[in-house]
């Protein structure tokens, strides 16, 4: 399989695939990426076979050492690489774009003022497709040049190289596009677990760096990601979130995925604030 195509009709958005160890599920993520003009697979020192895949796709592959400090894997990208495209989309190696979203990008961005656009996601737990329940979105489409993500502070206390929670500061208006990526996350739940308590020790240490910042370190945040954060030590953040997404988004609908789902998203506030009041007596 090749991604490349002589053909004007190819998207002028360049697709960047952050990975490591992704010889699983970045075949079926290629092959869906036939009608973009570029692929990048930035890879984190793999031992298994992920960079033979994608050279094999056509896809352009680069190596990423990361020094523990800024910048992280999506930024070395916006920062350093020299791109096709005024448009990059960022992709994990296990979500899938599909015909009507790609149809959505070649209606929408020739004619484009934007910057960036948020996007929308299907959601697995335990291999059942969640209908309900809150929707992830990411604002994973951006203009070439518009802005980088967050600078977080984070030298000695953070093990994720990537930006996983961090979000894009560009400059202009933002849309969002029609048609959703699917994101086959079927890894199973004890890798769910583990991938939960690393970001809970995140989102611990985070916090306590935007509380040293006072109201000022919440300007650049979306006012979902100011409400999380002013509220994330409360008690009943963890409940209020389960109550959210199974009874006002009808993650009930879901039946025992539904519940078990809401049931772990509540677990991991609560492990939060708990990492944030050990955190502070032990200093």
């Amino acid at each position: 399989m090749s991604l490349s195509q002589n053909s004007n009709d190819l998207l002028p958005v360049s697709v960047v695939i952050p990975v490591r160890n992704e010889e699983h599920n970045l075949p079926a993520c290629l092959a869906k990426l036939s009608r973009f003009s570029e692929i990048l697979v930035v890879d984190s020192q793999s031992d298994d076979r992920t960079v033979e895949i994608a050279e094999a796709a056509g896809a352009r592959v680069i190596q990423f050492h990361w020094t523990g400090t800024f910048p992280k894997k999506r930024n070395h990208v916006l920062m350093n690489e020299e791109l096709a495209n005024d448009w990059i989309l960022f992709l994990d190696a296990d979500e899938h774009v599909s015909e009507a979203f790609c149809d959505a990008l070649a209606a929408e961005l020739p004619q484009s003022d934007k910057v960036g656009y948020w996007l929308t996601y299907s959601n697995y737990f335990m291999g059942k497709l969640m209908r309900h329940g809150v929707a992830q979105r990411k604002l994973a489409l951006i203009r070439k040049g518009a802005g980088l993500y967050e600078k977080i502070d984070e030298d000695g206390w953070s093990q994720l190289d990537m930006e996983i929670h961090e979000h894009p500061i560009l400059d202009g208006e933002i849309g969002e596009i029609e048609g959703e990526i699917d994101h086959r996350d079927f890894a199973g739940l004890e890798k769910f677990l583990r991938r939960h308590i690393d970001y809970a020790k995140w989102e611990a240490a985070r916090s306590a760096k935007l509380k040293a910042g006072g109201d000022a370190a919440l300007n650049d945040l979306t006012s979902r990601q100011r409400f999380k954060y002013r509220h994330l030590e409360k008690w009943w953040f963890p409940w209020f979130y389960f109550c959210f997404a199974y009874f006002a988004k009808r993650g009930f609908l879901d039946g025992g995925a539904g519940l078990s789902y809401a049931f772990y998203k509540a677990w991991y506030f609560h492990s939060i604030r708990l990492l944030i009041k050990e955190n502070a007596a032990a200093k």
